[in-house]
C-alpha cells in the first residue's frame, strides 16, 4: 500500500470509524479551523486514485468508504516503523516504548502477560 500523508491519514482515520461517508461528514469530524470543501474533496480523490477508497454513487453524489482495512494500514505502517527505526527487532521497539511511557512495575508485568498470552493463542 502506498504511504499516506498525514492530511490523507486523517481522513482515512474517519472514514474508517464512519465506514461510509460523504465529503461533508468527513469535514464535520475535522477539527477546528475546517478546510475547505474543494480541499477535503481533492483529497479524497487522490485516495480514491491510490486504491485505498472507493466511490458508489448515492443519488446526485458519491459516498466514500475503504478499500483497505484498518488493521491491514495499522499492520504495514508498524512493520514499517520496526524496520526503519529499530532494525527491524521487535524487542527494540517494545523497550522504546516501554521507556518513553515510563511504565511501572505492574504495567511491565502486564504487558509480558499480555504477549505471553497471545503467544498461547497461536500455538
Amino acid at each position: 500500500m502506498e504511504k499516506l500523508t498525514k492530511r490523507e491519514d486523517q481522513i482515512m482515520q474517519i472514514i474508517w470509524k464512519l465506514e461510509k461517508a460523504f465529503i461533508r461528514d468527513v469535514i464535520e469530524q475535522l477539527p477546528e479551523p475546517k478546510p475547505h470543501y474543494n480541499s477535503v474533496a481533492t483529497i479524497i480523490k487522490i485516495l480514491v486514485k491510490k486504491g485505498v477508497l472507493k466511490s458508489e454513487m448515492i443519488g446526485n453524489t458519491h459516498q466514500y468508504s475503504a478499500m483497505v482495512e484498518f488493521d491491514t494500514y495499522r499492520d504495514t505502517n508498524l512493520i514499517n516503523i520496526k524496520k526503519k527505526f529499530f532494525e527491524n527487532s521487535f524487542p527494540k521497539m517494545m523497550a522504546y516504548f516501554a521507556k518513553e511511557e515510563n511504565l511501572s512495575e505492574q504495567e511491565l508485568e502486564e504487558l509480558i502477560d499480555v504477549i505471553k498470552s497471545n503467544k498461547d493463542k497461536k500455538s
